[in-house]
């Protein structure tokens, strides 16, 4: 006897979508059969046309906790998470407090996911200057890689690293053949005019240029091959940046990319002034320079989508104030990864399966994938959702399940509505509702 077994006319697989049949013991996919094979004497769960993909893998999100669970928390978050289908996330270093770049650190971030855990979770180390001898106590606990800044994070306690720090830091990351997760900007000390009008979207955007996403991403494609040390450039936005990596990438560099979903659906022609919910950092750019992030992903020089989930309370935002230079840089997603994505892929004429790899299968590798996710697949884990991909949605607060319900998105009408998830083989979210809770796993390795 198997768990469940799950027959759909649209499994949606590595080598395309077709009718299958998926049977989950004790939480791993145990067979996948065209059809049922005679000897199977229970109930199978038809969902006719409906799609059964992988669970999304999502690794770059902000929890917040602990210290400032006012701007997200592990129940909230966790809780979004699955309602948009996302079955594992790996949470940052920073916005928490303590920011997690301290075996000690890590301790009380595991014990705060340990009690709001509704999807399955793994953790990024930090690292700042000066703790590099805390490496490889932080590998040891578990994570699973780690982030950096080259530019100022926002958060005191997380201050940005310079070459001489990722000097110290890359051999003994490249010794345990971890990634190194870098946030690309390297200010110029510059005197931008964006001061004088700011609440205006243009001037927020020309005082990030694309320079110091490029100078940065130069400096870590030079330090990945001096110290052959996993690097994957998180939020890409520049697209001056793709001919850079494409050749890193052809001279063979462990070099991996993700942009994110705002990159790929907004354009800064579109974004009003005083908008603020639309601020990130990297800014969204010019329709040329987001058309051209779309050809990087559909080439593969763009590994994957992941949305950098980043809240903040509504004051926080500049919600009702509009000034760009005060507001937090960040935008709220993580519920939406997969409508957002496919809803502007499908203008594009891209099928589904190529949206699948970039939210399932290519995140998932970043993490070295000891956890079996991201694929239909036999011997995987029994992370699936159900989906109605034509079918659409409007975004509005009600149906918003992380803390504040504020986001880019509100407005947008979206395609692909996520009917069902399941978690480690168990049905835990369907129709709106919640089925069951606290089911998601530690990742710790």
């Amino acid at each position: 006897m198997f768990d469940a077994i799950i027959k759909s006319n649209n499994v949606v697989m590595a080598s395309g979508i077709k009718p299958a049949v998926v049977a989950i013991k004790n939480g791993v996919i145990a067979a996948v059969w065209s059809s049922p094979p005679p000897n199977v004497e229970q109930d199978i769960i038809d969902l006719g046309d409906k799609y059964l993909m992988p669970g999304i893998v999502d690794p770059h999100v902000h929890i917040n906790e602990p210290g400032r669970t006012n701007w997200e928390g592990f129940d909230t978050a966790t809780r979004a998470a699955i309602a948009g289908g996302v079955t594992t996330l790996v949470d940052m270093p920073l916005n928490a407090s303590p920011v997690t770049t301290t075996g000690q650190a890590l301790h009380q971030k595991i014990s705060a996911a340990k009690e709001n855990l509704h999807t399955n979770c793994g953790f990024w180390g930090g690292v700042v200057p000066g703790n590099e001898n805390e490496i490889d106590g932080l590998i040891e606990n578990g994570v699973l890689g780690f982030k950096a800044f080259l530019t100022h994070s926002g958060i005191d306690e997380f201050p940005n690293v310079t070459e001489a720090d990722l000097r110290q830091a890359m051999p003994i990351i490249a010794k345990h053949n971890l990634p190194l997760l870098v946030h690309c900007e390297l200010s110029d000390n510059k005197k931008y005019s964006a001061h004088s009008n700011p609440s205006s979207y243009p001037e927020y955007l020309s005082s990030r240029p694309r320079a110091w996403e490029d100078n940065a991403i130069n400096l870590m494609i030079r330090l990945c091959e001096e110290y052959n040390c996993r690097v994957h450039i998180v939020h890409l936005s520049s697209s001056n940046s793709i001919e850079p990596i494409k050749k890193a990438k052809e001279k063979g560099l462990p070099l991996t990319v993700e942009t994110a979903q705002h990159y790929l659906y907004f354009n800064a022609e579109d974004i009003p002034d005083g908008q603020t919910l639309f601020k990130c950092a990297p800014p969204i750019r010019e329709k040329e320079n987001n058309d051209l992030l779309w050809d990087a992903l559909q080439s593969g020089v763009i590994d994957f989508v992941a949305t950098d989930h980043s809240p903040a309370p509504p004051d926080m935002k500049e919600a009702d104030g509009g000034n760009f230079m005060k507001a937090w840089g960040g935008i709220a997603s993580l519920q939406f990864a997969l409508p957002v994505l496919w809803t502007a892929a499908k203008k594009r004429n891209i099928p589904f399966t190529q949206v699948v790899k970039w939210l399932c299968e290519k995140p998932a590798a970043l993490i070295n994938n000891p956890f079996k996710k991201g694929k239909i697949e036999e011997g995987y884990d029994a992370d699936l959702i159900v989906l109605e991909p034509n079918k659409k949605f409007d975004v509005t607060g009600d149906i918003i399940q992380h803390k504040h319900k504020i986001t880019a998105y509100a407005g947008e009408t979206l395609s692909g509505v996520v009917e069902q998830t399941w978690l480690n083989g168990m049905k835990i979210y369907a129709n709106n509702n919640f089925l069951k809770l606290n089911e998601g796993k530690l990742l710790l390795p």
